[in-house]
């Protein structure tokens, strides 16, 4: 069999011209020709040049990559960029962040924001899928030629994001948390039914360490080119001398029958040596911690972990409320760096956790996510949490509740409120969203609730509103 080929190119700054001109080499070697719809999906996962400078696909990468693909395009009907941001916010604020507007301009490139289309279903069939249905963007199910364009970083519950993780943004909110907890492994297998990449080009040019919405940045200096997520995922592990066998979801795409696992079923080209990466990323680092190790006893915010309901990950949920916790609060250092030694004592409790809490004077406790339970004493009241997990199967798809942006916070503000004097509140859903630990964190910590920035919170605001009115006439009209 002929192998998969994957390009390592350098290319050390962002210059526009210089990344049209390595990719534009890159279709040539490659054999790539866009044409029919083609759509282009970034990472534009959180994006803010002053709070979230490195957690998405630079625009000078975008601009790049447009210009190869005009210049390259063969019968194309459509030139187009869509993508759905995490944590609520409306993408449309993210691309403007991300400065992608004018670029999206300058190239006559059409916009998808995913949070704004239509949602469709589409079934799977793939032996050892997790869903039999799963719903995603009109546009990506229409398209004939998707691109993906992955930020190479490291990730707190899944290791590295690259281009199978990318996947992840092609769901709108109501969607993307179905599943996402410790079945997110699953989920990122399951996108891949959905559709396969023609192209992929990994903005590798700074790369991110550690978190994935507040990543310290890592001067890599290259550039990542495949027709193959598996290969070009396979090679991205080895490249910060991760074994791909433990990156989960890419060993399951590869059970799948989605490409190799194994770096000898690759041909590893282009002009930067693998050896010569791993050299430079020798100090590469990563942040797959559990929180209650990750928080140590003594701070501010400690955590208590118990067992989870899935035989598969009865330790720990890799994929859920535990990990949105991690990057809550590096959201909230990015506001103040002092944020934990500022805000009130609080206990995070999630999993079942049998016998006492042991707390300190004062401190509260958030009894985290459905699968949480515990039965005791709190400030001399009898507590008992219920648990109310449900399984992937008894999940529809077809029934989801709202994840809007101002609904989250409205919520979690008044339970806070309602639950002010109680020594404990107890944050319900699966899985919990980044976004709910912040609100919760800032209202029980007694500190700044980011949302509240005016940094953020006014033109977030704006795209808000501005999104709920396409979205409304794409019900009606689109």
């Amino acid at each position: 069999m002929e192998k998969h080929k994957v390009l390592i190119r350098r290319c050390e700054t962002y210059d526009p011209d210089r990344i049209a001109a390595i990719v534009r080499e890159g279709m040539e070697e490659l054999g790539v020709i866009p044409e029919g719809k083609v759509l282009l999906k970034p990472n534009v996962v959180m994006a803010h040049p002053e709070i979230f400078p490195h957690a998405f696909t630079r625009k000078e990468f975008l601009d790049g990559v447009l210009s190869a693909v005009r210049s390259k395009a063969g019968a194309m009907k459509e030139l187009a960029v869509g993508e759905r941001s995490g944590i609520t916010v409306p993408t449309r604020f993210n691309f403007k962040m991300a400065g992608y507007l004018p670029v999206l301009r300058k190239h006559r490139a059409r916009i998808y924001y995913f949070d704004e289309v239509r949602q469709v279903p589409v079934e799977l069939k793939q032996e050892g899928r997790l869903r039999d249905l799963i719903f995603v963007p009109r546009p990506v199910r229409e398209c004939d030629f998707l691109i993906n364009l992955p930020k190479f970083k490291a990730h707190p519950w899944t290791r590295l994001t690259l281009s199978l993780k990318n996947f992840i943004g092609l769901q709108d909110d109501r969607h993307r948390l179905i599943d996402h907890t410790s079945f997110l492994e699953h989920k990122i297998a399951d996108l891949q039914e959905v559709i396969q990449p023609r192209f992929i080009a990994i903005d590798a040019i700074t790369a991110g360490q550690k978190m994935m919405l507040t990543p310290t940045p890592f001067a890599m200096g290259a550039i990542v080119m495949g027709t193959n997520s598996c290969a070009v995922d396979t090679v991205g592990c080895h490249m910060v001398r991760v074994d791909p066998q433990d990156l989960i979801h890419l060993k399951m795409a590869s059970e799948r029958g989605f490409g190799p696992l194994n770096l000898e079923e690759i041909e590893v080209g282009g002009d930067f040596p693998l050896e010569a990466v791993q050299e430079k990323t020798r100090d590469f680092q990563f942040c797959l911690e559990r929180v209650d190790e990750y928080f140590p006893p003594g701070g501010n915010l400690t955590c208590t972990v118990g067992t989870f309901p899935e035989s598969h990950s009865r330790d720990y949920c890799w994929g859920g409320c535990p990990g949105a916790l991690q990057e809550a609060v590096h959201i909230l250092r990015g506001f103040d760096p002092q944020v934990e030694q500022k805000m009130k004592k609080i206990r995070y409790v999630v999993g079942k956790v049998e016998g006492p809490l042991y707390l300190e004077p004062h401190e509260r406790v958030i009894f985290a996510g459905d699968c949480t339970s515990w039965e005791g004493n709190l400030d001399g009241e009898k507590v008992k949490i219920e648990p109310g997990y449900r399984s992937p199967a008894a999940v529809d798809a077809r029934q989801t509740g709202s994840n809007d942006m101002l609904l989250k916070i409205g919520s979690a503000l008044w339970d806070c409120f309602e639950n002010r004097k109680a020594p404990y509140v107890h944050m319900k859903g699966c899985t919990l969203s980044v976004a709910e630990h912040v609100n919760y964190l800032s209202s029980l910590g007694r500190v700044k609730n980011p949302n509240f920035d005016p940094r953020l919170a006014i033109p977030a605001s704006w795209a808000y509103w501005q999104m709920r009115a396409s979205r409304a006439l794409n019900r009606l009209f689109g």
